[in-house]
């Protein structure tokens, strides 16, 4: 007679393989589907090949356009002085929203010319997020890689904007102030003492703008994996095992709830975020 041995579920294996950005997709139980081209480069994986992420970003991608074609035809269907009904109605109260609310409040008169930006930059961060609850799905905003390529996005549009809106001239002067009431060698010495210090406070906000939405993404993602792993965890106790495993699930169901409410406040937080550092560079008084 021989004894089959079940190794033991490792549950820092399970949480890391889920989190990480892999060259399969898993469809547990039905199995793994390699993706063809795909190549990690490590300790970065930072490669132009098809992984994990990448295909789900598509999808989301996808999504957003989908979304909002189809709310558009919608839109255009209408007569003429009637507001749009159903999908479309919603749809167009949320993009007036993300409009009007994050992108022209806080860029000001020039927000119109960025809002295209920041709701794309809404809908898409709010799809990658969502998708990472959906069953075999996985959000690419946990891949610090995604958000700090947002970031950098968001980054260039910042600066690039203020350029073109300040001139040459202007934008220098966001990185050696003028300090009010000081003139001669005495200003002119403190602003080179204090261009360093602008220059790092340019270079902080992608980085939080791309640490925040990773870091909270990772964590709901962590504490639902984990949870799971204590099902497991205490499976050997019989009968008391099922008590937990009740406990767990009703547990694992709550944070899932708070994950869609976090999915989308971590979208309105990137876009108003990043409503907020280009109208500050668009208005640099």
């Amino acid at each position: 007679m021989m004894l089959m041995l079940q190794e033991p579920l490792n549950v820092s294996e399970m949480i890391f393989h889920h989190t990480a950005d892999v060259c399969t997709l898993d469809f547990y139980p039905i199995g793994e589907w390699t993706i063809p081209g795909c190549h990690l480069t490590y300790p970065i994986a930072a490669t132009l090949s098809p992984t994990k992420h990448v295909v789900w970003m598509l999808i989301a991608a996808l999504l957003v356009f989908v979304t909002l074609w189809i709310a558009g035809r919608g839109v255009a269907r209408q007569k003429p002085g009637q507001p749009p009904k159903g999908f479309s109605g919603a749809m167009e109260g949320l993009v007036l929203w993300v409009r009007n609310d994050i992108a022209i409040a806080n860029i000001g008169h020039d927000g119109a010319r960025f809002a295209p930006l920041i709701i794309t930059l809404f809908f898409f961060v709010l799809y990658c997020n969502l998708l990472g609850l959906v069953p075999w799905g996985s959000s690419a905003t946990g891949n610090l890689a995604v958000t700090a390529s947002l970031a950098i996005l968001v980054f260039l549009v910042i600066e690039i904007g203020g350029m073109l809106k300040l001139g040459f001239k202007g934008y220098m002067g966001t990185i050696f102030m003028h300090i009010p009431g000081m003139h001669g060698p005495g200003a002119v010495a403190l602003s080179i003492a204090l261009a360093p210090l602008e220059i790092i406070g340019k270079l902080v906000k992608p980085f939080a703008l791309a640490v925040r939405l990773f870091g909270n993404m990772t964590a709901g993602h962590f504490v639902i994996l984990s949870l799971f792993g204590i099902v497991f965890l205490f499976g050997h106790l019989g009968i008391a095992s099922w008590g937990i495993g009740i406990m767990t699930a009703l547990v694992v169901v709550g944070v899932m709830l708070l994950e869609l409410i976090v999915a989308l406040l971590q979208a309105y937080v990137f876009a108003l975020l990043s409503a907020v550092f280009i109208g500050l560079m668009q208005h640099e008084h």
